[in-house]
């Protein structure tokens, strides 16, 4: 590559090669000792990029000059791609984004675990990479992000929003006007909303000073055709209230649950808020191979309905079940796995962080006539002592699906005290899976390994590792 050459104090690297891509949607490439994270960039790609930003043997840079696109280049099909934070390999093609999230896995756990992958199956694409999430969470906020054609012409400008956050910038709201994660009626709902909320002047969140009514729109949908829709309000009268909600229920009839919160806390999340029925349930059904699961507004489920089929019947097929198994599904959340499965084994024990959660999985288990399983609400290092294993057995399999940050230590240290034939470790973060396989490899080989994909443009990956005990 020819030498670095500078315009003023801005440095341009020529005819850079493309040869990676990063978590954060950006392309990699080396200059001598220096890597370059590049926005925007492809792998295959070979560019001019500006340096801007530089710090010991990393900088960032932005494309100047595509000389060479990739052939894994694709047009970006959304008008938010590049100030919207989600989907953000929407400009590689898809084949290719399943390639490098396998390469992405395999690395980690060649690096972290010095794990063999020469037998890591294929990742699973999903097969749907558009309109596949179930949830989505809007923020309104009366601090729009400008981009610079807003800077130019500010004068009677909108600055109310309803929205995603801008990367880095808590306070900056992208107005958005077509999201393709979520199927209908989810952007007709958010623009509506929208519309109804400057028509009679409801005041938009201001996330600094914590003041305004309207602070956040969720949005579930369910493959059965439930629509669950929750206003969360700020500081908002009564009749504000009623006035939206019944805006909401006369021009959307098909929402099947209907709810409202008030939340003037400093944070958005929802946990400790009680939630209001306006109308309908306060909660609608997700099904799944036969079964079916109630979801509230507080509940946990995988977004990607479909996809998490597939992810469990992996799972179960790496547990390769004979039918009496005692099975421990930790982080059971909804016991949603647990459940999946329960018909397969003799008994399911699952031990879960949040309270609710646990009630949900008890009722999904009620509710679908499953007697064969137990859980238990409590943080899982705490929970899972020698004591709660000598009450309810050893168990024969467990299954595990933590956290981005991975199991405790103390996780680890009593799954190699239990001794299971067989552990099936399901991960979002390949990072922090291989960190806890390196420690279990003391008792355990990894007998197969697959990735799936459950969020399509992004860099996000799950991943699912059988261990089998060495005898």
């Amino acid at each position: 590559m020819s030498r670095n050459r500078k315009a003023g104090t801005v440095t341009i690297l020529p005819n850079l090669s493309i040869i990676d891509i990063a978590e954060e949607g950006k392309g990699v490439g080396k200059a001598d000792e220096l890597v370059v994270f590049v926005d925007k960039a492809v792998p295959g790609d070979i560019a001019d990029v500006r340096i801007v930003k530089k710090k010991k043997n990393l900088a960032e840079a932005v494309i100047e000059t595509l000389h060479t696109p990739s052939v894994h280049r694709t047009d970006p099909f959304c008008q938010h791609f590049g100030t919207c934070g989600g989907c953000k390999w929407q400009h590689m093609q898809y084949d290719a984004q399943l390639q490098f999230k396998q390469k992405n896995v395999e690395a980690a756990l060649q690096r972290l675990a010095k794990i063999d992958t020469s037998s890591m199956e294929p990742i699973l694409g999903s097969a749907e990479n558009k309109y596949y999430r179930n949830k989505l969470e809007y923020t309104f906020s009366n601090k729009r992000w400008l981009n610079q054609q807003d800077m130019e012409d500010r004068e009677g400008l909108e600055m109310n929003a309803l929205g995603f956050h801008v990367p880095l910038r808590f306070d900056k709201i992208l107005d958005v006007q077509h999201c393709y994660l979520q199927a209908e009626p989810s952007n007709t709902l958010r623009n509506q909303v929208r519309g109804y909320a400057l028509r009679m002047g409801l005041t938009f969140y201001d996330l600094r000073n914590h003041e305004g009514n309207l602070r956040n729109l969720i949005i579930r949908t369910s493959s059965t055709g439930e629509v669950m829709v929750v206003v969360v309000f700020a500081y908002a009268t009564q009749d504000q209230v009623d006035g939206l909600m019944e805006y909401l229920k006369t021009s959307f009839p098909e929402i099947t649950s209907l709810l409202y919160i008030m939340n003037q806390k400093k944070n958005d999340t929802i946990f400790d808020q009680d939630v209001i029925t306006y109308s309908g349930r306060d909660y609608i059904f997700e099904e799944m191979n036969g079964l079916r699961f109630k979801i509230g507004a507080k509940s946990f489920y995988q977004t990607n309905s479909m996809q998490a089929h597939e992810l469990y019947k992996i799972t179960k097929e790496f547990a390769g079940f004979s039918g009496d198994e005692l099975v421990y599904d930790l982080y059971t959340g909804a016991g949603t796995i647990a459940n999946f499965v329960a018909a397969s084994v003799k008994k399911v024990i699952g031990v879960e962080y949040v309270p609710t959660a646990i009630e949900d999985a008890k009722f999904n288990s009620e509710l679908n006539g499953i007697a064969n399983t137990l859980f238990y609400a409590g943080d899982m290092k705490d929970i899972l002592t020698r004591e709660f294993i000598a009450e309810h057995g050893k168990p024969d399999v467990v299954i595990t699906d933590p956290p981005r940050a991975g199991m405790h230590a103390d996780v680890v240290e009593r799954l190699l005290e239990m001794e299971a034939e067989k552990i099936v470790y399901v991960s979002c973060n390949a990072a922090t899976q291989a960190r806890d396989l390196a420690l279990l490899k003391e008792k355990y080989t990894v007998g197969r390994i697959k990735p799936v994909d459950m969020f399509p443009h992004t860099q996000h990956v799950e991943n699912v590792v059988l261990l089998n005990l060495i005898k």
